[in-house]
């Protein structure tokens, strides 16, 4: 037992839950503590500045430089009475995750020392280094300057010591590096653009909000086994495993009793997180061993997507306090579900009038279902750059298994829903209908009580479901930044709401009263969407084939996924909207292409590493122990009987010389795919290459490492298996 497995095995058996403090008051009492939320700003800033930068916040006022140096001294007071010593532009560049650069709260005070200064010039504006960051070739690497420039929209908060801004990433040139300025910006279309429709109906309503609720899934494994998978440690998933005799088939985990290690992890995340203002409110094991989730209440979309790239940050931090590591990779493990994470999105107005909600009467529900109509006929007219929005290296491996939405688009209505639409299309008049809500439903159990139904069921494999007040885009990724999911949806949703407006005015125009000319041409929208409505299973065959002859994208290939992006009415609908131009999007498709092309290179390397530091050494030895023992038997037994007795083990030495030979073979081919691979110089064939010639030898070398691990001696495999990360607590 002397193998560093079963040392690392041993330790994470005997791993105790961290003791957490939990604070003596309830959250709603120490929620946002970090934030510089409205409480902060009003105690800290001087009246007629509050109510200026409100107006920013609230109204989209541009921001009074003239303003700034007092705001600046107002969260410098604040940060440093909570011990803060530096401040950071926090922002989202285009590698998914975030980057900050910390400086200090300090200047020379001209008298030989130093003192505490934060002006408003700082607060709004820095320079970080745009050439090393991912940027498709907008700069060169000898052109360097790029600005973060302060989003008001989203609070500031502290982390440790350092005082966070939220900031938009542009280059010198005023290109977006970044997802948060091209999202505020389809917030900001989708906004205009919905607001016109809503007046048709509500003329007092000035502004309508996206709303955002996201379902963050991860997985968690033991620290020190994860440091002993180099797979884990430098791809963020198994590249090799044979699945454990039990993994999720009994359906024993979801919504089962949570670990007491976990629990206290989430406890401990909680915490934090409320302290940040991120309102968590769900936690739950999900269906994977060792798998879970968390929640928050929704909130409006940027600052949801701010707080959800936040929680990501603090979950990898607060888990290694606990002895875990994080797992935010769409497919960790073959075999079992993989993560996700479902944005539910809706639209609301400033007057609080939910757009995805059914209403009371007649003429609400047109306007509900004006926006439901809408919403799906822009899904259907860019179904496939919805699917390019959601699609990477890692989730390809989620969509369409254990659960995870097929890639193909399509979305699900339920059948009260999709029985209103048939209607109106069918209908030659000009009728309102009325939409229940809730039922009731009687148990004949007189200890429990009425229960309140949903007007439509869900569907698992609808990748776009409506849920009863919102839309569930189920097909997110779990490590992805849901800001590339919104901004094609409100950017989408905004050119589908303006083109709507526009066949209402014509018909209006030639004198047709208003409700007849929406009814009318909501009628004629309904046909046209009515391909992307599937209520059935997202998963078989046959949807496959329907789903291509109602003319959907069915694309499989990643890189050719991604072309979407920079299709005529991809291009059009995105400059028409000011969110991004085609110079940004020819850009941000050449680092998904890079993206792409590395994190197979990367996994290739590390599935070569493997094979010949451990597969293949381990194999080999046990063989030689195998073919040493027959030899012993030849020498102790007649020779009949010792070729009988020694059979299996004959059989054995054959099949690891087999599974050695192709590992070792195909290794090698795959080293000069690469190669070759590496030569193309245009990203877009480069990827096309990983992903048509060497992706599909991982899973072909995987296939025959796990048959490895099932005949080479327990003791003396390396690597953790599966029963191992899934299993221990």
């Amino acid at each position: 037992m002397s193998n560093l497995r079963f040392k690392v095995v041993e330790r994470a058996f005997h791993v105790k839950p961290v003791d957490i403090s939990v604070p003596k008051e309830r959250p709603s009492e120490y929620f946002a503590k970090y934030v510089f939320n409205r409480e902060k700003m009003f105690k800290y800033l001087p009246t007629d500045v509050y109510k200026k930068l409100v107006d920013v916040m609230d109204n989209g006022a541009a921001l009074d430089r003239n303003i700034a140096d007092k705001v600046a001294e107002g969260m410098k007071r604040w940060a440093t009475e909570l011990g803060v010593t530096h401040y950071t532009h926090w922002f989202q560049p285009l590698t998914e995750g975030t980057a900050e650069k910390h400086d200090a709260f300090i200047e020379h005070d001209g008298k030989g020392g130093m003192m505490e200064e934060f002006s408003g010039k700082l607060l709004v504006q820095q320079e970080p280094d745009a050439s090393s960051f991912p940027n498709g070739g907008i700069r060169n690497t000898f052109e360097a300057r790029g600005y973060s420039a302060w989003d008001p929209s989203s609070p500031v908060f502290v982390v440790d010591d350092t005082l966070c801004i939220p900031t938009v990433f542009i280059a010198y040139t005023g290109e977006s590096l970044d997802y948060k300025a091209p999202l505020l910006k389809a917030l900001r279309a989708v906004d205009k653009a919905a607001v016109d429709v809503c007046r048709y109906f509500n003329p007092e309503v000035n502004k309508v909000k996206a709303f955002l609720g996201w379902e963050q899934e991860y997985f968690l494994v033991d620290e020190g086994l994860y440091a002993a998978r180099p797979d884990l440690l430098l791809t963020g998933r198994t590249l090799m495993g044979h699945e454990a005799s039990k993994n999720q088939q009994l359906e024993d985990h979801y919504f089962g009793a949570i670990p007491t290690r976990v629990v206290a992890f989430m406890k401990d995340l909680e915490i934090q997180a409320l302290e940040l203002g991120i309102p968590v409110k769900t936690r739950h094991n999900e269906v994977a061993p060792n798998q879970f989730e968390l929640a928050p209440i929704y909130e409006e979309c940027n600052l949801a997507i701010d707080h959800n790239m936040l929680i990501m940050s603090l979950m990898r931090k607060v888990a290694r306090n606990h002895g875990f590591r994080v797992l935010l990779h769409e497919k960790p493990f073959k075999g079992i579900n993989g993560s996700g994470k479902h944005n539910n999105w809706s639209l609301g107005t400033d007057t609080g009038i939910p757009l995805m909600s059914p209403g009371k009467t007649s003429e609400e529900n047109l306007r509900f279902i004006t926006f439901i109509v809408n919403t799906l006929t822009a899904v259907y007219r860019h179904n496939g750059l919805l699917n390019a929005s959601i699609m990477s290296a890692t989730n390809a491996h989620r969509l369409g298994a254990n659960e995870a939405p097929p890639a193909i688009i399509s979305s699900f209505l339920g059948t009260q829903l999709s029985r209103v639409l048939d209607h109106m299309e069918d209908s030659s008049t000009d009728e309102l209908l009325s939409l229940g809500g809730k039922q009731g439903m009687k148990l004949g159990i007189p200890q429990i009580p009425e229960l309140l139904i949903d007007n439509t069921d869900r569907n698992r494999t609808s990748p776009f479901a409506f849920t009863g007040n919102r839309f569930e885009f189920r097909a997110v990724g779990s490590e992805a930044n849901c800001a590339s999911a919104m901004i094609a949806l409100n950017t989408a949703v905004a050119e589908q709401l303006t083109d709507f407006k526009k066949d209402v005015d014509a018909l209006m125009a030639k004198g047709e009263q208003k409700l007849s000319a929406i009814v009318k041409v909501i009628r004629e929208y309904i046909k046209i969407c009515k391909p992307i409505r599937f209520d059935g299973n997202g998963y078989s065959d046959e949807w496959k084939e329907e789903a291509a002859r109602r003319g959907l994208d069915c694309e499989t290939s990643c890189p050719l996924i991604f072309d979407q992006y920079l299709s005529e009415d991809s291009i059009r609908m995105f400059e028409q909207a000011g969110v991004m131009t085609k110079k940004e999007l020819e850009a941000r498709n050449e680092v998904k292409w890079e993206t792409y092309t590395k994190k197979i290179q990367i996994e290739a390397r590390v599935l070569g590493d493997i094979v010949m530091n451990h597969i293949v050494p381990v194999a080999t030895e046990y063989q030689t122990k195998l073919v040493d023992n027959v030899y012993k038997m030849k020498s102790i037994f007649p020779q009949e009987t010792a070729e009988r007795l020694s059979a299996e083990n004959v059989a054995i030495i054959s099949q690891i010389a087999e599974h050695t030979t192709y590992i070792k073979e195909h290794v090698d081919t795959m080293v000069e795919e690469r190669k070759v691979a590496n030569r193309i110089e245009n990203e877009r064939e480069k990827a096309i290459a990983y992903h048509d010639r060497i992706a599909p030898m991982l899973e072909q070398i995987r296939y025959h490492i796990d048959k490895l691990e099932l005949i080479v001696d327990d003791q003396m495999w390396t690597l953790p298996k599966y029963r191992e990360l899934l299993f221990v607590r």
